[in-house]
C-alpha cells in the first residue's frame, strides 16, 4: 500500500524516478526493510531520503550510517540542505554536532557502541540506512556491520545500500532470518551506459592509441593481432622479451606517459576524469609533471574561483601550517586544474579538490583507490594506471568487485550519455586478462565476521551462554558456512577419487614402493618451527621437506612481529611466497648461502630477478643434503628400482601425498565449520577466562574495563591498563605512549634502531611488548587469530607535538605524510577520549582528557572541522 506521505516526499524531485527506486519505496511503506544494489550513481541516495523523510513523518528518528568519515561528512552536508540544520546531527570519532536531532549521521562504529551502552538514543528509532553495506566483506572493518544487524531492535526497518553483488538474494535471506522480510532491489543497468577502452603507447609511431576493450561482447581482436605480429626476438634482445614476460617476444606496446594520456584525454573531449593510481607517490609525481609541462585547463576566472574555494578549507590553518604542508604547490596545480587525492593529502586539501571537481573547476584528479570509496565525485572519464595492486607482499590483480567500484564513477547523470574507463597497458597484464577482468559479473559479497574480545564481553554482560552462541549463529559468516560445505563435500569426493588414481599409478610389481620410501628417508623429530625461522637469514638457501632440489627457495626476508616469525621465500621462476611458522609442517633444511644483490631491496624487481637468477645458479649436490640434515640415504638394493617406470611412481606418490594432506584439511573444516563461529568464540572466551576477565559467564572488574574498549588491540589495551603500565606519566607521556597501539610502519625495516623519549618511556615500552609477545603465544596455542602487534615508532612524534612542535619540524624530521600524521593523531585521540570514560585506578580521567587536549591543536584541530561544501 503506498504511504499518503509519498507525494510530500517526492514531488521535490526535478527527474523521474527509476522503477527500482519506486519499487524500493512500496516495500518501504510495507514496513518492511530492503537492500538496494545498484551501480555507483545510479541513484540508491534517493531511497535512503525516502525512508529518512517518511520515518519523521510518523513521529520516528532516523540514523543514517556510513563507512569512513568523509563520507558522514558529505551525507551530512546533504541531508541538511534537505531538512534543516535544526533537524540534522553528526556523530563520528571527530565531532559532534546536534545529538539530539531526530536525523544523525553517523559512522557504524558509532551505532554499534551506543547499542552495546543500550543508549536511550536509539529508543525510537524507526529507521537505519547502512550505506556501503558490501563492506561487511572488509576483515577490520566488517564485523561492525553485522554486529548492528544482528543486535539491533527487529521492528527498526533496514535500508541496505551496496553496490552491485551477485548473491543479493543470498544476503536477503540472511537478513530476513535475523530481522524479518528483507527485499532484494537489485538494479543492474548503469544509469550511464559505459563504455571501455585498452590505451597503450605505439612504439612505431610513439603515439598513444586507443582501443575498445570489447567488441560484439568479446576482446578486440585487433588488439591481439597486434601483439601477436609483434617482431621476433633477436639474440640481442633481451630473453624475456619487452619488460619482462617470460616467453614473449618484445610487444609493440608501451605503457604511455601519464601527461601524455591526459593531453589525449583533452583531445577526445573524456574530461573531467578520475585517474587511479594506486601510489601516493605517484599520485603526486603525475599531477607534478603534468603542471610542470605547461598543461592547463582553466580560464583566470576559474583561477580565482578555485583560490576562493581552497582558501576557505584552510581558513584555521596557520601560514606555518601552510608552508609545511607545501600550500602554494597545491594551490598553482589546483588552479591548473589538476587535483591530487589520496590518504597522505591532510582532510581539508582532500574536500578542496572534491568541491572543486564537484564544480568542474578541475578537470583531472590522480587519486588512489580510496576516492572510490563512496565520496560523490562521478567523471566523464575514468583511467585506471595499473590492474594489479600491493597488498604488503605481492601485486594482486584487482578483483571483479574492485575493478567495477573503480569504473563506476565513469558517467555522470544528467550530463553525460555515456561513461568511458580507459585501462593502460601493462607489461605484467595481459590483454586477455583486461578483458576478462572488464567481462566479469562475479561480485559475490563474503561475511568477514569473527568475535573480537570486546564483542565477547559485552555479549557476557548483556545475554546468557545460550542466548551469545544463538547471536553469533546469526551471523552472516555461518549462515554462508553451511552452503560452503556442499561445495568442499563436492571437492573432498574430486580429490579422493584423484587420490585412488595416484596410488594406483605408483604401485609396483618389482617391490614395496612405501619400503622404499621409508627406508631411503631418515625421519626425524619436528624441530620448534619458530627456531628454525630464528636462524634463517636473507640469502638462505632451503628446501621444505622431501622437496626436490629444483623446488629449492631462497630467503629475501625474514620478521619477527610478536605473531610469530615470517619468512619472504623466492623461487627459481621469481614467485614469491610468505609463510609463517605456523604454515610449516615439515622440515626446513638449510643447503647453503648465496650472497645478496646490492642494494637490499626485497620488494624491488630487479633485485628479485637478479636473485631468483642467483638461485637458479645454486647446484646441490648429496654432500650438501648430508649436511644439512636432510640425510637422505640412496639404496641402491631396494628391489623397487629395477621397475623402469620407479621415477614416475616415485612422483605419483609423492602427488598422492600431497592430496592426502589436502584431504585431511578439509575433512577438519567439515567437521568444524557447523560450529566455527561459536567455536572461536569459546576459544576467545576462554583464553579471556585464563587471563582473569571472565569467571563463570561473569565479567570480572578487568572485564567490564575490556567492555568499554573499543579497538583492535582491546585485550592488550586492557592487559596493559590491569599491569599498571600506564601508572605514573604525565599527560605527554601517556599520549606518547598510547601511541604505539594506534600506529603501524610497514616501511621500517625490523632491525631498525626505535629512539624514545625518556628511559621511563623506553622501559614502559618494553614492558607493553612483553605483554603482547606472551598474549600472542596465547592467541596461537588457542588457535586465534594473534593481534597485531604495537609499535613504538610514533612517540617521538606525539611528545613533541604535545609539546607544541611545528607542524614543519615534525614533517622535516619524521618519515609521515600529513595526512597519515593527522589521522593517526585523530585515532590516537579516539583512544584517549575513550581511556577518559574509564576513570578507575589504572587510567585517570582528567589526564586522559588533558593527554588528548594537548593533541587536538594546530592541522588536527583545524582538519577536524566540518568542511564547507
Amino acid at each position: 500500500m503506498t504511504s499518503p506521505h509519498r507525494q510530500s516526499l517526492v514531488g521535490g524531485y526535478q527527474f523521474e524516478l527509476d522503477s527500482f527506486q519506486l519499487q524500493a519505496f512500496d516495500r518501504i511503506d510495507a514496513g518492511e526493510s530492503v537492500l538496494v544494489a545498484a551501480p555507483t550513481g545510479s541513484g540508491k541516495t534517493v531511497v535512503a531520503e525516502y525512508a529518512i523523510g517518511l520515518a519523521r513523518k510518523l513521529g520516528k528518528r532516523a540514523f543514517y550510517t556510513a563507512p569512513i568519515k568523509a563520507l558522514s561528512n558529505q551525507k551530512f552536508h546533504e541531508l541538511t540542505l534537505l531538512h534543516g540544520p535544526q533537524q540534522v546531527g553528526l556523530m563520528t570519532g571527530d565531532n559532534s554536532i546536534n545529538p539530539q536531532a531526530p536525523i544523525i549521521v553517523m559512522t557504524t562504529e558509532v551505532l554499534r557502541n551506543m547499542i552495546y551502552a543500550r543508549s536511550a538514543g536509539i529508543d525510537n528509532l524507526g529507521v537505519v540506512v547502512l550505506d556501503e553495506v558490501h563492506f561487511l566483506q572488509d576483515a577490520y572493518r566488517g564485523p561492525v556491520w553485522e554486529e548492528v544487524i544482528i543486535h539491533l531492535e527487529p521492528t527498526v526497518q533496514l535500508v541496505c545500500l551496496s553496490a552491485t553483488v551477485s548473491n543479493a538474494d543470498e544476503l536477503c535471506e540472511w537478513l530476513t532470518t535475523v530481522r524479518g522480510p528483507t527485499i532484494p532491489i537489485v538494479e543492474t543497468k548503469r544509469p550511464v551506459e559505459l563504455f571501455n577502452h585498452y590505451v597503450v603507447g605505439d612504439k612505431t609511431t610513439s603515439r598513444v592509441r586507443v582501443f575498445d576493450t570489447l567488441v560484439g561482447g568479446k576482446p578486440n581482436e585487433q588488439v591481439s593481432k597486434i601483439e601477436n605480429s609483434s617482431a621476433p626476438r633477436t639474440k640481442k634482445q633481451h630473453p624475456y622479451g619487452s619488460r619482462g614476460r617470460p616467453g614473449m617476444a618484445p610487444s609493440r606496446f608501451y605503457s604511455p606517459n601519464r601527461s601524455d594520456v591526459v593531453l589525449q584525454l583533452r583531445q577526445d573531449d573524456l574530461l573531467p576524469a578520475i585517474y587511479f593510481i594506486f601510489s601516493r607517490s605517484q599520485c603526486d609525481e603525475a599531477a607534478h609533471s603534468c603542471l610542470k609541462q605547461g598543461i592547463s585547463f582553466t580560464t583566470k576566472q576559474e583561477r580565482e574561483m578555485i583560490a576562493e574555494i581552497l582558501d576557505s578549507h584552510v581558513e584555521a590553518f596557520t601560514d606555518d601550517d601552510l608552508a609545511a604542508l607545501h600550500y602554494s604547490r597545491f594551490l598553482a596545480q589546483l588552479e591548473a586544474g589538476i587535483g591530487v587525492h589520496h590518504a597522505g593529502l591532510v582532510p581539508s586539501f582532500k574536500e578542496a579538490v572534491e568541491e572543486c571537481f564537484a564544480k568542474g573547476l578541475v578537470k583531472i584528479v590522480f587519486a588512489t583507490e580510496t576516492l572510490a570509496v563512496g565520496i560523490n565525485m562521478p567523471a566523464r572519464a575514468v583511467v585506471l594506471d595499473k590492474l594489479t595492486k600491493y597488498n604488503g607482499e605481492t601485486h594482486q590483480l584487482l578483483k571483479p568487485s574492485d575493478f567495477s567500484q573503480l569504473t563506476g564513477r565513469a558517467g555522470r547523470r544528467g550530463l553525460d550519455t555515456v561513461g568511458h574507463a580507459l585501462t593502460l597497458w601493462n607489461p605484467f597484464v595481459t590483454f586477455e586478462q583486461v578483458a576478462a577482468l572488464v567481462s566479469s559479473r562475479s561480485f559475490v559479497l563474503n561475511s568477514a565476521f569473527r568475535p573480537t574480545y570486546n564483542m565477547a564481553a559485552n555479549l557476557i554482560r548483556t545475554t546468557s551462554k545460550v542466548q551469545a552462541r544463538h547471536l553469533l549463529n546469526l551471523s552472516f559468516a555461518q549462515f554462508q558456512s553451511g552452503k560452503d560445505i556442499v561445495e568442499v563435500q563436492a571437492r573432498i569426493q574430486r580429490r579422493s577419487k584423484e587420490l585412488i588414481r595416484l596410488r594406483d599409478q605408483a604401485f609396483s610389481t618389482y617391490g614395496d614402493i612405501e619400503d622404499y620410501r621409508a627406508g631411503s628417508t631418515a625421519r626425524k623429530p619436528l624441530p620448534n618451527i619458530e627456531d628454525v625461522f630464528s636462524t634463517l637469514r636473507p640469502g638462505d638457501v632451503v628446501l621444505i621437506g622431501e622437496s626436490l632440489p629444483s623446488e629449492r627457495l631462497v630467503v629475501i626476508s625474514s620478521a619477527n612481529r610478536g605473531s610469530g616469525g615470517k619468512l619472504s621465500l623466492l623461487t627459481i621462476s621469481k614467485g614469491v611466497r610468505t609463510v609463517t611458522a605456523r604454515d610449516i609442517t615439515e622440515h626446513v633444511y638449510t643447503i647453503g648461502h648465496i650472497a645478496l644483490p646490492t642494494p637490499y631491496q626485497p620488494t624491488n624487481s630487479r633485485f628479485l630477478k637478479e636473485m631468483s637468477a642467483k638461485l637458479s645458479r645454486f647446484k646441490i649436490n648429496e654432500r650438501m643434503l648430508v649436511r644439512s640434515g636432510r640425510n637422505r640415504k640412496v639404496r641402491n638394493d631396494h628391489p623397487f628400482l629395477d621397475d623402469p617406470d620407479a621415477k614416475f611412481k616415485l612422483n605419483a606418490a609423492e602427488s598422492a601425498d600431497r592430496i592426502a594432506k589436502e584431504l585431511a584439511q578439509l575433512e577438519k573444516r567439515v567437521s568444524t565449520s557447523a560450529q566455527s563461529v561459536s567455536k572461536k568464540f569459546e576459544d576467545l572466551t576462554d583464553l579471556l577466562e585464563q587471563w582473569g576477565y571472565v569467571d563463570d559467564w561473569k565479567l570480572t572488574e578487568k572485564g567490564v574495563r575490556l567492555g568499554r574498549i573499543f579497538h583492535e588491540s582491546d585485550l592488550l589495551i586492557a592487559e596493559c591498563l590491569s599491569e599498571g603500565v600506564f601508572d605514573d606519566l604525565d599527560q605527554f607521556e601517556l599520549a606518547s605512549l598510547a601511541s604505539v597501539f594506534v600506529y603501524e610502519d610497514r616501511k621500517r625495516e625490523a632491525h631498525e634502531r626505535i629512539h624514545f623519549p625518556s628511559s621511563k618511556l623506553d622501559d614502559r615500552w618494553a614492558k607493553i611488548e612483553r605483554i603482547s609477545r606472551k598474549l600472542s603465544a596465547q592467541e596461537v596455542q588457542y588457535g586465534l587469530l594473534p593481534h597485531r602487534f604495537p609499535d613504538p615508532g610514533f612517540m617521538c612524534t606525539t611528545y613533541d607535538w604535545a609539546h607544541g612542535t611545528s607542524l614543519f619540524d615534525i614533517l622535516d624530521e619524521d618519515d609521515v605524510t600529513a595526512g597519515d600524521f593527522v589521522r593517526t593523531m585523530k585515532q590516537l585521540i579516539d583512544l584517549l577520549r575513550q581511556f577518559s570514560t574509564i576513570d578507575d585506578e589504572t587510567i585517570s580521567s582528567y589526564l586522559s582528557g588533558q593527554a588528548a587536549k594537548s593533541l587536538f591543536t594546530g592541522v588536527v584541530a583545524a582538519s577536524s572541522q566540518i568542511g564547507k561544501m
